[in-house]
């Protein structure tokens, strides 16, 4: 089974995600940015999902820290967010982020984006939490 690490400081946030993912993949937690740069690091995940807003280090610095990690250069790593401003999503992408998905989660479209990275590798991609059609 591919492994999946989810960073997320909300605990309600990061149990709906972990439960929409445990039957598929194997899912580790981290609820700081710092831990789930350790946590990468240690476990070496198939893909990240990485919230922007955390404590400890935000998730653009966590991403930008792992794009410096040879070993996690290619993982990818989509980031969940509240900040639906396009600055905020530009600047995640810039930081390194393979994709945005933005708050409330879409669970289709994120199960989607998931399989799509995991099977194909790094992509680019940014992805809103409404549908765009």
């Amino acid at each position: 089974m591919k492994t999946i690490l989810v960073v997320e400081d909300n605990r309600l946030n990061l149990e709906l995600v972990e439960q929409l993912l445990e039957d598929d993949y194997v899912v580790i937690t981290a609820m700081d940015g710092e831990a789930g740069v350790a946590a990468a690091i240690t476990h070496k995940p198939d893909l990240i999902l990485m919230d922007l807003s955390l404590p400890k280090i935000d998730g653009w610095e966590a991403t930008a820290r792992l794009r410096t990690e040879p070993d996690l250069q290619e993982t990818p790593i989509i980031a969940l967010t509240a900040h639906a401003a396009k600055e905020a999503l530009d600047r995640a992408i810039a930081a390194g982020c393979d994709a945005t998905m933005t708050k409330p989660i879409d669970e289709d479209q994120l199960l989607e984006e998931i399989a799509r990275y995991i099977n194909n590798g790094r992509g680019d991609s940014v992805v809103t939490g409404s549908p765009s059609g």
